[in-house]
């Protein structure tokens, strides 16, 4: 029988083939270089022109800075030392380091305080920049800029105490008329906040023995006792608004006579009849505000105008869209106004236009006349900013509010403002970093900020008068570390609000 073929068995293969790697052009740093610096022909001619003037740039500054001088003391000996080479004099900055930060003025003996005020400053900072922090540690962001004040310009501790303590009442107004009113909460608050400091303010400047003139003390012992009359009276009559306005009289008035009688008995002669300052146990070395200069007081005038400025410019942007006309006018002419004109010439009506409208001899602070134009100009764009976060916000949001029985205050609070300052966070971060560094302009109002100190007291000295790219690359590296810190800040902090894609 002849041999038939054989038939092909059917192959079924159990696993699968491993996959080929991919070729080399689509992975690791050779995909990444041809996907972004040579994508195209267009890309590709950009690149090698970006290559060429990096190229160009490095080779004249690297030599420059890496053949600086550092330990010489005047423009004349780096250039000895140099000998006709290429380098940078950086030696201005190790002899000038402590003017350039604290300004030419400022005690040497008393650096440790803005430099303790500071550190500080991040620890105060922190619960509020990263709210996974326990809710705690918000005390020591309330008590912070008493205590920054306190050190930075020192004299008698009263003086922070009392401003302190204007605040605490002017809260505990606004949580009692909050209730019926935001406005008449707002307005109430800020009174009373005003006249606790300004009882302080008279303690520390003329005295105690003052409020123990007769006519004074016959006064303020009948105003107590008629407001504590009307308190008592409208308690009973559940008129919430009235009763705290009253509440807060009445313990403005006892505030009044247990500092009159306690301040004297504890700290015995430390405030004199003129209420100067002598001494004590609770007394820092006093630092007037015109020894204030350098990189400190950029860093003062950034945190508290970026600080005041955004509380201010969120009651701006509710004004503005109140219902209450004079509210409503008001806010928009205050904002048009203020965006209307250029800082620097708020800041020229700070320095010497103000003087005119204060009764003779008032001596108005140039650092809080320069602080309040500045809170003012910020506040007046953050307004505008925030205006556009609570317009992107769907009708829906507000009717919700309402759906809930919240009033005014709680529906803003936690509803509608969360979600406007959400969005915008990219507008105020601008403002922000904008405002610190329009702090510079201070130095055309003989403020010795940090560019200040450049142009005049540094540059005009006879060792030093012409260094200039050392001088300006430092402000320009201390200014690039700060708005470079914000920036990032905000990125991280809209990702990590990024709720609506999850």
């Amino acid at each position: 029988m002849p041999d038939t073929p054989m038939r092909a068995a059917a192959f079924v293969r159990h696993d699968q083939i491993p996959p080929s790697p991919p070729p080399a052009s689509q992975t690791g740093i050779v995909k990444w270089v041809r996907e972004n610096l040579f994508p195209s022909i267009g890309g590709t001619i950009l690149t090698l022109v970006s290559i060429w003037m990096i190229y160009t740039l490095l080779v004249s500054v690297l030599p420059w800075t890496f053949s600086g001088v550092w330990s010489t003391g005047s423009l004349a000996e780096c250039r000895e030392v140099l000998q006709g080479r290429i380098g940078a004099c950086f030696s201005v900055l190790t002899e000038r380091w402590n003017q350039l930060l604290f300004g030419f003025k400022y005690p040497s003996d008393l650096y440790w305080r803005p430099t303790l005020a500071f550190v500080l400053l991040l620890a105060a900072a922190a619960p509020v920049l990263f709210f996974d922090l326990p809710r705690k540690l918000l005390i020591f962001t309330a008590l912070y800029p008493f205590i920054a004040f306190y050190l930075i310009w020192g004299g008698t501790v009263w003086a922070p105490i009392c401003a302190l303590l204007g605040f605490a009442g002017g809260y505990m107004v606004y949580g009692r008329l909050v209730k019926d009113n935001f406005a008449m909460g707002l307005f109430g608050g800020a009174a009373m906040a005003v006249m606790i400091w300004l009882l302080g303010a008279h303690l520390l400047n003329h005295g105690i023995a003052l409020l123990f003139s007769g006519p004074l003390l016959f006064a303020t012992g009948v105003g107590v006792l008629a407001v504590a009359a009307l308190f008592f009276r409208l308690r009973r009559s559940q008129s919430a608004a009235s009763a705290a306005i009253i509440g807060g009289a009445v313990l403005t008035g006892w505030l009044a006579i247990v500092a009159s009688v306690l301040v004297p008995v504890v700290f015995g002669n430390e405030i004199d009849a003129g209420g100067a300052q002598q001494g004590g146990s609770f007394a820092l070395e006093a630092v007037p505000s015109r020894d204030m200069g350098g990189f400190m007081l950029n860093m003062l005038l950034g945190v508290v105008c970026v600080s005041l400025s955004l509380p201010l410019g969120i009651l701006l942007a509710l004004g503005r869209q109140s219902n209450m006309p004079i509210i409503k006018w008001i806010c928009i002419m205050f904002i048009e106004f203020i965006r209307g004109v250029p800082l620097i010439t708020l800041l020229f009506v700070a320095n010497v236009v103000l003087a005119y409208f204060l009764p003779p001899g008032t001596n108005f602070d140039l650092i809080l006349r320069v602080i309040i134009m500045i809170t003012m100009f910020a506040s007046a764009y953050i307004a505008e900013v925030i205006r556009g976060g609570l317009a992107a916000l769907p009708r829906g949001q507000y009717e919700a509010a309402d759906s809930l029985g919240l009033d005014y205050a709680q529906s803003m609070r936690l509803i509608i403002l969360p979600q406007a300052l959400k969005i915008s966070i990219p507008g105020i971060v601008n403002v922000a970093v904008g405002l610190f560094k329009d702090t510079t302009l201070v130095s055309v109002i003989s403020m010795f900020d940090l560019v200040g100190m450049i142009r005049g007291p540094i540059l005009a000295s006879t060792a030093w008068n012409g260094v200039y790219w050392e001088l300006y690359g430092f402000a320009a590296l201390l200014f690039f570390i700060v708005c470079y810190g914000i920036s990032q800040y905000s990125q991280w902090l809209e990702r990590r609000l990024a709720t609506d894609h999850r």
